[in-house]
């Protein structure tokens, strides 16, 4: 009796420990592994989830993601790797989608756009191509009057033909009545006043932020400020001191988005006149998110970092 009374005790303490065994493999498997956290972020869609308004992946398709919205016209795209997932490729393209009603409001207030683009400095005489634009829609009678306008100054510098400038625009109608300005990483003493962003032919990460609070126009690359310090502020020139304020836009505004290239007749823009400094993206991009405030630097740092490792 005592050595069955044993022999099942052995059989008994087996089954336990391959049990064991068994259980503690499954809570190691490679789905439940949790990394950790980024800027107190786990992914890059926890970095201002709410504010997040627009978002295209590209992974497949050029619908924007949140409302689903596809594109009315697509020239010249195809998908290829990206820094997650796919992205969209484009060969003197551009990509023109309906009205997306998240972006279609009166009063835009701050905004934040960020993307990763793979692109060249194609050298001198080359033009300057558009990346992102928030247009006012088929009534915008100019490339530069919508709320936020995203590009590349191709060619320029020609001596530093492995770098990038990175320019964008701001509009509102606050006031009633237009006003815009620019920021650049141009003009100046280089690395002082802007910075060099070095990233043709891989991935970059630019981002547009407006702050209308302080009226501040500033771009990012890479999670780092390369734009121009002197040219932050954007003031109406009314009185010193006398901001943009928040992006206000015209009464009955149908906005459209506009990826690749200028607003302009060429891109579905008939009251606007291509002009000839005006040319079309080559490369590719992904990740392109809009936000309806204006990121901090911990969350663009925090963007770029989880991004860049496909979280």
């Amino acid at each position: 009796m005592k050595k069955i009374a044993m022999k099942n005790v052995f059989f008994l303490s087996i089954g336990a420990f391959l049990l064991s065994v068994t259980n503690t493999s499954c809570k190691k498997s490679k789905n439940d592994v949790v990394l950790p956290p980024i800027g107190g972020y786990n992914t890059s869609n926890d970095v201002a989830a709410a504010n997040l308004k627009a978002h295209w992946t590209f992974d497949g398709n050029a619908n924007e993601s949140i409302s689903s919205t596809a594109p009315s016209t697509s020239l010249k795209s195809s998908f290829v790797p990206g820094v997650k997932g796919q992205a969209v490729k484009l060969d003197s393209g551009y990509i023109l989608y309906p009205t997306i009603a998240a972006l279609n409001t009166a009063n835009l207030g701050s905004v934040t756009v960020s993307t990763w683009i793979n692109t060249d400095n194609q050298g001198d005489g080359s033009r300057p191509t558009g990346v992102f634009a928030l247009t006012l829609g088929p009534t915008q009678t100019d490339w530069n009057l919508g709320p936020v306008s995203m590009s590349l100054e191709n060619g320029r510098p020609t001596s530093y033909d492995d770098t990038l400038v990175v320019k964008s625009n701001v509009s509102t109608y606050g006031s009633g009545s237009w006003v815009g300005g620019d920021n650049i990483n141009d003009y100046g003493l280089r690395e002082t006043d802007f910075k060099t962003v070095h990233g043709t032919n891989k991935w970059v990460q630019y981002i547009f932020r407006y702050d209308g609070t302080g009226s501040f126009l500033d771009l990012y690359a890479n999670g780092v400020l390369v734009s121009n310090n002197n040219f932050r502020f954007k003031y109406t020139g009314a009185l010193p001191g006398d901001g943009f304020g928040p992006i206000v836009l015209p009464a009955a505004t149908q906005t459209q988005v506009l990826i690749g290239g200028f607003a302009n007749a060429t891109t579905g823009f008939p009251m606007s006149t291509l002009k000839g400094f005006q040319g079309l993206y080559r490369g590719s991009i992904d990740e392109l998110r809009f936000y309806n405030k204006a990121l901090s630097a911990d969350e663009i740092t925090a963007l770029y970092q989880l991004e860049l490792a496909g979280r």
